[in-house]
């Protein structure tokens, strides 16, 4: 879950060559970039998107470009393009700009994440030389409205890269007015407040136990159980948590599930899906547990070689917070 309080509507701007439909819907110029606060980033090097336009009824296309090369979407194990975890954000920033510029949510109302689900393309993940150009083509289903304001939506993804198919991917949200989130969150809808009253940052699990090559890159913390750890939500990174959140971000949450996932297996994996449900809201002075238990895989045929299946939970107060269940592949060694 995510949310923030953001800056005055891009959509609301004429004066950069834009093109405003008749049916009140804004189109981005192709060159531009899309402002940050669209995708609740406060840093430009960590947005994506590039462009949005109208697709066929109820569909939308959004352009992003990814870099060669990122400070953190890279995995220990060499340059695999896509990392998951970057198409995942890039998944996050475009249904977040499109609650807002094609469905007119205003830019205060939290939008938060209830599920998300995605499976790569056998094809993927590939290597890459030079940013990749990447086209999310977004279908909306079982949009709920309370008036005229929208509350809730389902989005299906089908995402290329460079021209060929890369993932498919579902993503559900729901949308609340300030005052309703305020509500909900009580005494925690204040991020200063809730990052105030943050636990110390624990020790860090070995950086290769969960592929990851630096300590600062990795969110678990051991507790003496092979399959049990302590979530560390390091509140001053800048990508994880690059911009102002009352609890830790669905991004966070992800990232704990794929880390458990690869703590599971002596090999160094890539995940090729993942389903991840969020049932509540991690808060940022209480332990957060992570545990994870491999499941049986159904028969596999011969390109399923490998394949593991690792379910993921994650509590706090004895409540579940996120549920995940991750497939991942071995990544095959380089040939001599």
């Amino acid at each position: 879950m995510a949310s923030a309080t953001l800056m005055p509507s891009w959509r609301d701007r004429r004066h950069d060559g834009g093109v405003r439909s008749g049916d009140g819907d804004r189109q981005s110029v192709a060159t531009a970039t899309v402002p940050g606060a669209y995708g609740r980033r406060t840093a430009a090097s960590e947005v994506f998107l590039t462009n949005w336009r109208r697709g066929t009824a109820d569909s939308w296309v959004v352009s992003a470009r990814w870099p060669r090369a990122h400070s953190f979407y890279a995995s220990a194990h060499g340059p695999h393009d896509p990392d998951p975890l970057l198409l995942i954000e890039t998944l996050r920033q475009a249904g977040i700009l499109l609650s807002h510029v094609a469905h007119r949510v205003p830019l205060d109302h939290p939008v938060l994440w209830r599920r998300i689900r995605y499976d790569l393309a056998p094809r993927a993940p590939r290597t890459a030389d030079e940013p990749a150009e990447v086209e999310l083509r977004v279908t909306d289903h079982d949009l709920v409205r309370h008036g005229s304001q929208l509350a809730g939506a389902r989005q299906e993804f089908r995402v290329r890269c460079d021209g060929a198919d890369l993932a498919s991917a579902v993503v559900d949200y729901s949308c609340h007015s300030p005052a309703v989130y305020r509500r909900l969150r009580g005494r925690y809808s204040d991020p200063a407040l809730s990052r105030a009253r943050r636990l110390p940052l624990p020790e860090a699990v070995s950086p290769q136990l969960v592929g990851r090559d630096r300590d600062r890159e990795v969110v678990l913390s051991p507790t003496g159980r092979p399959d049990r750890w302590l979530l560390r939500a390091d509140t001053s990174h800048p990508v994880l948590l690059g911009h102002p959140a009352d609890h830790a971000p669905g991004m966070l949450m992800i990232e704990a599930a794929w880390q458990a996932a690869q703590a599971m297996t002596p090999e160094v994996t890539v995940p090729t899906a993942m389903d991840c449900a969020f049932e509540g809201y991690a808060e940022l002075d209480a332990p957060c547990w992570v545990r994870a238990r491999t499941t049986a895989d159904p028969v596999a045929g011969p390109a399923d070689r490998g394949r593991q299946q690792v379910e993921v939970g994650v509590e706090q107060h004895g409540k579940p917070v996120t549920t995940a269940q991750v497939t991942s592949v071995p990544i095959a060694p380089p040939l001599p």
